[in-house]
């Protein structure tokens, strides 16, 4: 007797369309990739990718925020483990191959996305909200592990984090043009220098 077929979550439909667009906008760029070329690699009809997406504009904001999200969950989960800032940057090196989000793979990726994003006006209020959210995150997480590693000192999350979230950015755009000076764990390597200079002086 074969058994019911069953039909994929909204989640997980989803996350077939994000992972198919990592690697078709990889291939053609954000911009010169095309709803049927998505739709073609995540196994859908052009209609089932419209069922869940408005558009490509949809889709960018809906993988940056899916991002956001997975980001957030996991950094709070490695910050539980590693309350110091060397113990969390170890983690992060050792946690750098993670599959479960194609912009953590791909983090030039993610740059395009919000390069795309950003060149429509009615679109950045959105990425506005996924800077301030991002830079609260890492801000939160640096000043604590800072502040566990050196007791009494006292950084303004929100400076910090704003700080560390345009270094990275910018690095990852270095990689982009030169990356035989700017090494993948140029973000990391940065850390750990601010950490042995936060702690030591």
């Amino acid at each position: 007797m074969s058994r019911p077929r069953t039909r994929p979550t909204r989640e997980q439909t989803r996350a077939r369309v994000f992972e198919a667009a990592a690697g078709v906008f990889a291939e053609h760029g954000v911009a010169g990739a095309t709803i049927e070329q998505i739709a073609a690699a995540a196994g859908f009809t052009r209609g089932a990718f419209y069922s869940n997406f408005s558009g490509k504009d949809e889709l960018a904001v809906a993988m940056l925020e899916d991002h956001l999200g997975r980001s957030q969950r996991h950094n709070r989960a490695l910050l539980r483990g590693h309350g110091d800032p060397a113990g969390f940057v170890e983690a992060l090196r050792a946690d750098e191959g993670r599959e479960d989000d194609p912009l953590h793979r791909n983090p030039l990726l993610q740059v395009e996305l919000m390069l795309y994003v950003a060149r429509t006006p009615e679109l950045r209020p959105e990425l506005g909200r996924h800077l301030t959210t991002m830079r609260q995150l890492v801000g939160e997480i640096a000043a604590s592990t800072l502040a566990a590693a050196r007791p009494g000192l006292e950084l303004d999350p929100v400076r910090l984090g704003t700080a560390l979230v345009a270094i990275e950015d910018g690095l990852r755009l270095h990689r982009l043009i030169d990356p035989d000076t700017t090494p993948e764990d140029a973000f990391l390597e940065t850390l750990d220098w601010l950490r042995a200079v936060v702690t030591t002086t």
